[in-house]
């Protein structure tokens, strides 16, 4: 099954983008996934093609007209979630990424401007996504965050199923730290528990290393992991086989 993606857009031409690269644009390639952008500024009734207005009640900025919105998302429903990029929605988590992912595909609404008219959310079923506490000059660049990690969960995207077992936020945990030839690089040597070869050591190691830097680098994930309140990151300690 093809994972389809549709993008609502003012900037059609950004899309597939990034992601007609590497991993995800070979995938597209093999018919993995399916990239359609659609123009928003299509749908717009007069003659000027006008998708956005003056805000209600007056302020700076312009804000996207719900009528031709959703006259954008009407015309591409097919029972896909719509998600909308904008930085007052949940904020996306690998869990979420994965339920998306295990589905037929997404439709994916890039705000633009102040954002969208509220009565576009009260009339269609739209989840509003954001991907971090930070402003962007518009939804694609979220877009194309969401769609990458999607697209590289699908099967066969990443080759070996246990690929990205490990990685960040898959445990609840960030990945444990990653080394490499040459063995010693400017004075700084591998850790010898990874030149061991025992795999049940390092396996420990690479858990232990995990909880560490996860209740030091990040304490909000280290609480919903262990579900504690933990020390502040200053307050974490480092153990010896560390290094």
């Amino acid at each position: 099954m093809t994972f389809a993606a549709t993008i609502l857009t003012l900037y059609p031409e950004m899309f597939p983008g990034p992601l007609g690269t590497s991993l995800a644009g070979r995938a597209l390639g093999e018919g993995r996934w399916s990239c359609s952008p659609v123009q928003i500024r299509d749908f717009a009734t007069d003659k000027h093609k006008s998708v956005d207005d003056t805000p209600a009640g007056g302020g700076a900025g312009m804000v996207l007209r719900a009528d031709v919105v959703a006259s954008a998302i009407d015309s591409v429903a097919d029972g896909r979630p719509v998600l909308a990029m904008t930085p007052r929605g949940k904020p996306l988590t690998q869990e979420r990424v994965r339920e998306l992912a295990q589905g037929p595909g997404v439709t994916i609404l890039c705000g633009r401007f102040e954002g969208f008219d509220e009565r576009l959310f009260e009339a269609r079923e739209i989840e509003e996504v954001s991907i971090g506490d930070y402003i962007l000059s518009g939804g694609e660049m979220g877009a194309l965050v969401l769609l990458d990690a999607c697209i590289r969960l699908l099967p066969g995207v990443m080759g070996a199923a246990s690929s990205g077992d490990d990685e960040s936020f898959e445990t609840g945990l960030l990945e444990y730290p990653h080394y490499t030839r040459p063995q010693i690089w400017e004075g700084r040597m591998i850790p010898q528990v990874l030149r061991s070869g025992d795999h049940a050591k390092i396996a420990a190691w690479r858990k232990r290393r995990a909880e560490i830097d996860t209740r030091s680098r990040r304490p909000d994930l280290w609480e919903r992991h262990e579900g504690v309140r933990v020390q502040s990151p200053s307050g974490a300690q480092r153990h010896e086989d560390e290094t």
